[in-house]
């Protein structure tokens, strides 16, 4: 082969590893890197976000609901909650607040969507935890609201500050505490793949709200939403998440996660979701080894199902935690 050869060969090579590489990237940035949150947040800068307008999702779904969030998050600042914050296993700052019920209560630890926080995605679901006789600890995920980072990882770190946060409430309340877990979207994904791993006996329930079934399915989902070749590209949002970020994206997906649960779950799914299909909570339902149950509610949105049925979705949550023998 001719000198001229060879290096056209490695020219065409190295051309190809650097649009992969900057595919890969711009996948990475697009998906899961934060730019406009800081990496570390001072005081003052937690104090600002916890007193701004109340935060509310876009979409003319959220609309209808806007004046029971505004008030929601109203209500639960002027409870005064109390800050808590935990070091993740990579060395974040991670910070939740709690809203005690009374003395004793069960807690329920919940997580928030992707790119949310916890006061905007679970403001009505203090008063939900509420209605079924717990307190609530709302925690911010890794590189939102007011925890440290800048990466969202669709539950793989996530699940494992769960476990971090279910440790904290156990030192903190008393090592014979009940404690229940609660998530919405990405939130009820984290808290099913943390269903799968070596829970403590104190987790004695879980509700998964809108949940997604892995994050390759929910991502391919989007990247085709967005006329887009999802099988193309698939391949360089995981490369992206392994090389700039350092995590496998198909570690232990929920669907999988659930398979291992020794823990009661509720999964609940408005029928009118468009963002995460009902369907991917149908498939963990079905997939889930430990006592389920599984509740529609119609005519919600994506993370609705509380705001659109306040009384029938208690109501679905304490028969099930009944049954159990949890309540």
């Amino acid at each position: 082969m001719q000198a001229w050869m060879i290096w056209t060969l490695v020219g065409v090579v190295a051309f190809l590893l650097f649009a992969s590489l900057l595919t890969a990237y711009i996948c990475f940035y697009m998906v899961f890197y934060v730019p406009k949150k800081k990496k570390r947040m001072t005081d003052k800068e937690i104090q600002a976000l916890t007193t701004a307008p109340p935060d509310i999702p876009e979409g003319d779904i959220y609309e209808v609901y806007r004046e029971d969030m505004v008030k929601w998050t109203l209500a639960i600042r002027a409870m005064n909650p109390q800050s808590f914050s935990i070091k993740s296993k990579d060395g974040l700052t991670l910070r939740a607040r709690f809203y005690e019920l009374s003395p004793g209560a069960p807690v329920e630890i919940l997580f928030h969507g992707y790119r949310g926080h916890a006061e905007r995605d679970l403001n009505g679901g203090v008063f939900r935890c509420f209605g079924l006789g717990h307190s609530a600890l709302l925690v911010d995920h890794r590189a939102s609201g007011c925890s440290d980072g800048k990466i969202i990882t669709f539950g793989v770190k996530e699940a494992e500050d769960c476990l971090l946060w279910i440790d904290f409430v156990k030192a903190h309340f008393g090592q014979d505490v009940r404690i229940f877990l609660g998530g919405v979207s990405m939130g009820a994904a984290t808290v099913m793949m943390a269903s799968g791993k070596n829970l403590p006996a104190n987790v004695q329930g879980i509700l998964a709200d809108c949940g997604y079934s892995s994050a390759k399915e929910i991502i391919k989902k989007v990247i085709k939403d967005m006329r887009l070749p999802a099988g193309l590209l698939y391949p360089f949002v995981k490369l992206g998440a392994r090389l700039y970020g350092g995590f496998d994206l198909d570690a232990t997906p929920p669907i999988e996660a659930v398979k291992h649960s020794k823990t009661p779950i509720i999964f609940f799914h408005g029928d009118t979701d468009d963002f995460v299909p009902c369907h991917m909570s149908r498939e963990c339902y079905e997939a889930c080894a430990s006592p389920k149950a599984f509740v529609v509610i119609g005519g919600a949105g994506h993370g609705l199902a509380y705001p659109v049925d306040k009384d029938g979705y208690v109501a679905a949550a304490r028969a099930f935690y009944e049954e159990q023998g949890v309540l």
